[in-house]
């Protein structure tokens, strides 16, 4: 018998509130060492920008200090975060062809006092070839990065970098400067297409780049309960990254769709929707295992 539209309404109201008093409830431990972590996938459409500002966002909600660094031409994540991206401003192309400090590049974002961009600007699409003639091309922006964080006043929590979806100097970069890769999948037909390469492409990152490199999160995006579509990816996922693959999982939402429009993070553009609190759970989850990371990352607490 089909539930009556009212009560189905109703309880998922009840289910909200029950969500969003548990967060309320919870305290989010802050790692000792500053997280950085690549977001990517190589297949496009997944939520990749969105997941970014929204994960920092959210845990800059519970209490965390959060870089993002915007390494897409498209500068979609310096838009949701609502700081300037013009050509003329100082941004992470400059800072990767050596013109700047990263320092000189942050900017505080309306999205939350807690939460800092150094913005991408359209000038970066040219930056994958004026890196093929420089020293140390693949170092930039670890190289940047750390600088900044061993001089800042205070310590970043978090960094999340938001790279192109292709596999170039920029994305290279990126993987370089990380410790951790999160990937988001999507839970729809074709979701694993790719994400071998992805994983070889990380192998290699590893073995001769950057040995700390690793794939610790992997997020489901656009799952739609309803379906059996969804449900099979989500379990055909948990199947190969038991350990990665988050409890969490982003819902197909309308209010998720609509807040990059109104340069907002689902946060902001409506923080009591669905969404939201996926995005908000999600980054708790990913706070509770910043110790067990941690532990393995530096045994020895160094």
């Amino acid at each position: 018998m089909t539930q009556p539209k009212n009560a189905l309404l109703g309880d998922q109201l009840v289910d909200k509130v029950r969500r969003k008093r548990r967060l309320e409830s919870m305290t989010s431990p802050l790692p000792d060492h500053t997280r950085v972590m690549t977001v990517s996938n190589q297949k496009g459409g997944v939520g990749k920008t969105t997941t970014t500002v929204n994960l920092a966002s959210g845990l800059a909600r519970r209490g965390a200090r959060v870089l993002v660094i915007d390494l897409d031409p498209q500068g979609n994540a310096s838009t949701a975060l609502g700081v300037e991206h013009d050509p003329t401003i100082t941004s992470i192309y400059e800072v990767l062809l050596g013109e700047a400090k990263l320092g000189e590049t942050v900017q505080q974002t309306t999205d939350h006092e807690n939460l800092m961009c150094v913005p991408s600007t359209i000038n970066l699409a040219g930056a994958e070839i004026e890196l093929v003639s420089l020293v140390a091309r693949e170092q930039r922006l670890r190289k940047a990065l750390a600088e900044f964080l061993s001089q800042s006043d205070e310590m970043y929590h978090y960094v999340f970098i938001d790279c192109p979806p292709s596999l170039g100097l920029l994305t290279v970069n990126a993987f370089v400067a990380a410790q951790e890769v999160l990937i988001p999948i999507q839970c729809e037909y074709y979701a694993l297409e790719g994400l071998s390469q992805l994983l070889g492409n990380i192998e290699l990152i590893e073995q001769h780049l950057n040995p700390q490199l690793h794939v610790s999160t992997i997020l489901l995006t656009m799952h739609d309960s309803r379906t059996n579509l969804s449900n099979e990816v989500a379990e055909e996922v948990r199947g190969f990254f038991p350990t990665q693959t988050l409890t969490t999982m982003i819902p197909r939402s309308v209010r998720i769709s609509e807040a990059p429009s109104h340069g907002e993070t689902v946060h902001a553009y409506d923080g009591s929707s669905v969404g939201a609190i996926a995005y908000l759970e999600a980054a708790a989850e990913i706070a509770e295992r910043s110790a067990a990371e941690y532990a393995r990352l530096y045994p020895e607490g160094a």
